[in-house]
């Protein structure tokens, strides 16, 4: 029964270079930037660096890396 339970507990870990969406905190430890300068980011009118999951917003990775390759500063 342990063995079971032990099975329904694991959890598939998707690296974070390959996950389509990062929370604030993974995008800051992806790229570097720090949470203020990201939620910042987020917060531009029609930014399309997020999605919303619900209430959450979540970073589009892809999006991240273009706009940081095309960036001058941030």
């Amino acid at each position: 029964m342990d063995n079971q339970n032990q099975s329904h507990k694991k959890i598939r870990e998707v690296p974070i270079w390959e996950r389509t969406l990062l929370t604030i905190n993974e995008a800051s430890d992806y790229t570097g930037i720090g949470i203020s300068k990201l939620r910042l980011l987020a917060s531009k009118r029609n930014s399309k660096l997020i999605i919303y999951v619900g209430a959450k917003k979540m970073f589009k990775r892809k999006k991240l890396d273009e706009y940081l390759d095309n960036a001058i500063s941030v």
